[in-house]
């Protein structure tokens, strides 16, 4: 029961953010894209992993297979997010949210693995 709390959670937090990446065509600004070192179309992928990872997620009451991938999904793109705010300098306080969302997916898919 626990897992699918923490599932929906992450699914209410990753949606909307992944929603407006796949709305603005990836398009997050110039100065993101330079601190970031990414561009339009990795964004773009980052908005849809975002957004179908969630809606898994969301559906992970059905069936544990939707709820590993989405937890999967999740836990790949927050990592990477927060490998890319510390490669950019930022502090522990602007990494933070990401590391959280990291390691709720990753705790959730560990979760889903045990009988």
């Amino acid at each position: 029961m626990f897992r699918h709390i923490i599932n929906w959670y992450l699914a209410s937090q990753l949606y909307q953010p992944g929603l407006s990446k796949v709305k603005a065509n990836g398009e997050v600004g110039e100065e993101v894209e330079k601190k970031f070192n990414v561009n339009s179309n990795e964004m773009l992928i980052v908005g849809y992993l975002e957004s179908i990872g969630a809606v898994l997620l969301s559906l992970s009451l059905v069936s544990k297979t939707f709820g590993r991938l989405g937890a999967f999904m999740a836990s790949t793109v927050m990592s990477v997010a927060a490998a890319k705010h510390y490669l950019a300098g930022d502090s522990f306080k602007d990494t933070k949210p990401a590391l959280k969302l990291a390691s709720l997916s990753i705790l959730s898919l560990l979760s889903s693995l045990k009988k």
